[in-house]
């Protein structure tokens, strides 16, 4: 089970999310931070791994999520040269979060895995390069083509 609470900026009350998965629950605890970041990606990795066009993700500092049980975890290397772990359910196979070895205090919760994943607002898009000809993007986002530097 994955347990974890955040607060987006400009909210004035934290937000703890729970989250579902078919082969269970997410449990909520309380926790400390504040997300920093949330987007698109439209990398070919994502899109492989999501099965989609994109995959939606809130950036978090990794010590405000609580883990426990079992998480199965699978390392590649992205064109970027960048190295992903991702971690996924070992019973339903949905994938958890990834975490980027350019930014190693953080973990990119997937949002679909949100019991509402409304409270989820992108503030960008990135590798639009490889995005698909046909997928529609918010006009109102920031677009990179490739990666977008994150604060640490």
């Amino acid at each position: 089970m994955l347990a974890f609470g955040y607060r987006l900026s400009g909210w004035d009350k934290w937000r703890f999310s729970s989250g579902r998965l078919f082969a269970g629950y997410f449990i909520p605890r309380p926790s400390t931070g504040e997300a920093v970041f949330s987007g698109n990606c439209h990398c070919r990795d994502c899109q492989r791994t999501s099965g989609g066009t994109f995959t939606p993700a809130l950036f978090v500092p990794e010590k405000t999520v609580k883990i426990s049980g079992a998480v199965k975890y699978y390392e590649s290397t992205a064109d970027s040269g960048n190295k992903i772990s991702r971690g996924f359910c070992p019973n339903c196979g949905s994938q958890l979060f990834a975490k980027l070895g350019k930014l190693p205090n953080l973990l990119g919760l997937r949002t679909g895995t949100l019991d509402d994943p409304s409270m989820f607002k992108p503030m960008l898009d990135i590798y639009t390069s490889s995005a698909a000809h046909w997928d529609f993007m918010n006009p109102d986002l920031p677009k990179f083509p490739k990666a977008f530097q994150a604060p640490q």
